[in-house]
């Protein structure tokens, strides 16, 4: 009976270490070169062409849009994050931010 238990414990490891995990990705995938295409002057749906929907558009900052990216491949613990965030003034490009860093604001 023990050799049972211990062959079916064993059999129960084995097959819980091979659990697939599926990549987990979110938000906006920007190209580098679609970042590049984008220009301080441009309109907004100048950028919503060359960038697509924003991922934030937020309400109390009607300026600012912002594109998150988030990607965690399978089991690997290292994740890709990238933001991008584009202000505008009178509905045209005046800023635009790459590999934001967020810092929490107090």
């Amino acid at each position: 009976m023990s050799l049972r238990t211990l062959v079916l414990t064993l059999a129960s490891l084995a097959a819980t270490a091979c659990v697939f995990r599926i990549d987990i990705q979110q938000g906006n995938l920007l190209e580098e070169e679609d970042v590049a295409r984008v220009e301080v002057g441009m309109t907004r749906s100048q950028v919503q062409f060359v960038l697509g929907t924003p991922m934030i558009a937020d309400s109390f900052h009607r300026d600012r849009w912002d594109y998150a990216y988030y990607l965690r491949r399978g089991r690997s613990p290292d994740v890709t994050r990238r933001w991008v965030v584009v202000y505008f003034e009178n509905d045209r490009v005046t800023r635009i931010e790459r590999d934001v860093e967020l810092q929490p604001q107090s």
